[in-house]
């Protein structure tokens, strides 16, 4: 069976750096931090008091007061997101054959807010017994945000969600890719949303020690491959691809940004929450990457890396790259967007998807910021090119995107500059 190209005519993005896709790329080329202290709750007892949040976003310039009211904010990030990439590709809703469009949207965690002000009202009133609102399963499950998405535009191609934790949105692009490689589908919109800045999400996270406490310094504490890192920054948001059959967009004359060569997964098969202190899940994942896309992996120029600020994770992953692209490595530019966009958990692969794409598009990387001489972690190789603090300009043809997430799965995409 031949297999279909499959590439990105649209994205569009709702991020701690803005409320559009073209905002939050110039923001992130600029290094500019999206976290602050918290605003959506009184963060006062918490050992983390800050964390990346969406700022300005307003429902009601996408639905009316009744639909907004039926959704958790990670939906309504997810169609706003959606919203755009649409508009972005250019893709006719009156005549594309809507039996052939299809949906993976993708959340780690869902609808965590919802949950906490139901349970929360229940345990609160507990004595006028057990009284729900009647959307509060609808608005908590982790595939709803796909199941709207399918509603609103008629949808009628595959739909569901992928839930891998921080690597929910790239397993959900790859799920999109293969659909249209094995003719399932002509058209996928592709992507992930998270809304977790709750009271749960930053309790839960603090209690396992994840997330930085640098209350002090809220913009430079997500610092990947530094010395001091303590953690990464909650951040929140959605991302949106539109990935489409290269024949069905010719033949309408999309604007084609760029191509998804290959994608890669794995299982670290190691911890619960820890990555590989070796990589070795993140070793696997690469290599099928790049086995699939028929690519040596000299022809790589920039790996996003799911970098976290984490004292572990950094470093295994860097022991990843080192072996994947031996003496290659140092040839490469590596960029941790976490740094300024905070992380987005399950939003987080197709969020980093995009501004690889932007990359493609602009011939320049973005930076890794929060870097300081005299940070230098003695486990790292810094011979590597981190891209620290400021943006570089090269030629990027290709960009790998990694994202690993809790429970050791690890997903990859490659993005490529398109050739007809």
């Amino acid at each position: 069976m031949e297999l279909k190209r499959v590439v990105v005519t649209g994205v569009g993005a709702i991020t701690p750096l803005g409320l559009t896709a073209t905002e939050t790329w110039q923001n992130v080329l600029n290094g500019v931090s999206g976290a602050a202290p918290i605003t959506y709750f009184d963060a006062s007892a918490f050992k983390t008091q800050f964390a990346c949040e969406v700022k300005g976003f307003d429902p009601l310039q996408y639905f009316d007061r009744k639909e907004a009211r039926k959704m958790d904010l990670y939906t309504q990030y997810a169609l706003a997101a959606t919203k755009e990439a649409l508009e972005h590709s250019g893709l006719d809703l009156e005549t594309v054959d809507k039996d052939e469009v299809g949906v993976v949207f993708s959340a780690g965690i869902g609808g965590i807010n919802t949950f906490e002000q139901e349970v929360g009202y229940y345990y609160t009133h507990i004595e006028q017994g057990p009284r729900f609102n009647p959307f509060f399963i609808p608005k908590m499950i982790s595939d709803i945000a796909a199941g709207r998405i399918s509603i609103q535009y008629g949808f009628r191609g595959p739909n569901y969600s992928t839930a891998s934790a921080c690597a929910s949105s790239n397993h959900g692009i790859i799920q999109a890719f293969n659909h249209i490689r094995l003719s399932e589908a002509k058209v996928m919109v592709a992507g992930g949303s998270e809304a977790a800045i709750t009271p749960a999400g930053m309790g839960g996270f603090n209690s396992m020690t994840a997330i930085s406490t640098r209350n002090d310094d809220p913009q430079g504490a997500s610092r990947p491959f530094s010395k001091s890192r303590d953690g990464f920054v909650m951040g929140e948001g959605a991302g949106a691809l539109i990935l489409e059959e290269y024949e069905h967009a010719v033949a309408r004359g999309a604007n084609i940004l760029c191509e998804i060569v290959g994608a890669g997964m794995s299982a670290d098969a190691f911890h619960l929450t820890a990555t590989h202190p070796e990589g070795l899940g993140a070793v696997l994942v690469m290599q099928r990457a790049l086995k699939s896309a028929n690519m040596d992996a000299s022809e790589v120029d920039v790996v996003s890396v799911h970098g976290t600020s984490t004292p572990v994770g950094d470093i295994g992953e860097v022991k990843a790259i080192q072996q994947v692209f031996g003496e290659h490595a140092y040839k490469l530019n590596i960029t941790a967007t976490k740094s300024m966009t905070g992380h987005l958990l399950g939003a987080a692969g197709a969020v980093e998807g995009i501004v690889g794409i932007f990359s493609i598009l602009n011939n320049v990387v973005p930076p890794t910021i929060n870097f300081h001489e005299g940070d230098e972690d003695p486990e790292i190789d810094y011979n590597l090119n981190f891209t620290f603090n400021k943006a570089q300009e090269r030629k990027v043809n290709v960009v790998l995107s990694n994202t690993f997430g809790f429970g050791g799965h690890n997903a990859c995409v490659l993005f490529k500059r398109f050739e007809a």
